[in-house]
């Protein structure tokens, strides 16, 4: 998959701080959480694993292998962008991993914060499949990666994100992130 952003110059972590909301973004299996922790870790932010806040009865239903409704999101969403905008507003930079699958969904977070940057780690249907199946102790079932991909929005051009390839190393993933936020503005 191509990298859709142009080619950064070289970059520091600490000028990459311009940017105090990045919400790590994609299917399941792109490697949201693994990147948007090591890219929190970086950049000296919060990192906030989206999949921890979600209510019981969703990740009850996502077990039992049924998708989430945009109204059982809803709830979900709001409590993401609201640690998200708890941390901007006590002066703490963020990165959050949550799919934010639909441009709305996208539009509910910027809500909470409307200088949120979205990094969609793009996956094939086939590794997003393979990686969900891999893992174990989750409550997601490879069985959704479909469900997903059918209500997936890429982010469109006016919006405030980078499009990267997730299949490549998670370092490498952090470097290009860091060096794509390198003073720009999106």
């Amino acid at each position: 998959m191509d990298e859709k952003a142009t080619q950064p110059a070289p970059a520091r972590a600490d000028e990459a701080r311009q940017v105090s909301a990045i919400v790590v973004m994609g299917v399941a299996g792109c490697g949201k959480s693994a990147v948007g922790e090591a890219l929190a870790e970086a950049l000296g932010a919060v990192f906030v694993e989206g999949d921890r806040l979600h209510p019981p009865e969703n990740v009850a239903l996502m077990a039992s292998g049924k998708p989430l409704t945009d109204q059982l999101r809803a709830g979900w969403l709001d409590a993401i962008g609201q640690r998200i905008a708890t941390s901007v507003a006590g002066g703490q930079s963020v990165v959050a991993a949550c799919s934010a699958l639909k441009r709305s969904y996208r539009d509910r977070l910027r809500g909470f914060c409307d200088g949120i940057v979205f990094v969609y780690l793009e996956i094939d249907r086939e590794t997003a499949r393979q990686r969900v199946a891999d893992r174990k102790g989750h409550f997601m079932p490879a069985s959704l990666v479909d469900s997903q991909f059918a209500i997936l929005e890429a982010p469109a051009p006016d919006e405030r994100a980078l499009t990267l390839d997730g299949t490549g190393r998670i370092s490498d993933i952090v470097i290009r992130t860091v060096g794509l936020l390198d003073g720009k503005t999106l």
